[in-house]
């Protein structure tokens, strides 16, 4: 039911340093999974009852909602973070052709 906290804090985290990442590792990339993810997760959440939309928002006791976290959303926000960095480290192993089009008869 929490399980989106994780990938929420790590969003908010990831955002507030995305300037200091030099933009050959394609910090965007991470950005988007992670947000993509956050955005899916509290709609799916919301159709489901899970997530009110008055206080306490969350429709379970804290000692709930923690265990899933721990079982569900840092798994789930490490494996978010581990595509990204096989997706960087494969960009950066790939060679980019050249555009020799006009000359390559």
């Amino acid at each position: 039911m929490a399980c989106f906290v994780a990938p929420t804090v790590a969003a908010i985290i990831a955002t507030a340093v995305r300037k200091k990442v030099s933009l050959k590792y394609h910090f965007d990339w991470l950005l988007l999974m992670l947000w993509g993810g956050v955005i899916v997760l509290v709609v799916d959440h919301l159709a489901s009852g899970e997530l009110i939309l008055r206080f306490p928002f969350l429709t379970r006791s804290l000692s709930d909602i923690v265990p899933e976290i721990i079982k569900v959303g840092i798994p789930m926000t490490i494996a978010i973070f581990s595509a990204w960095i096989i997706m960087v480290f494969l960009s950066l192993k790939i060679k980019k052709p050249k555009n020799n089009l006009l000359t390559n008869h």
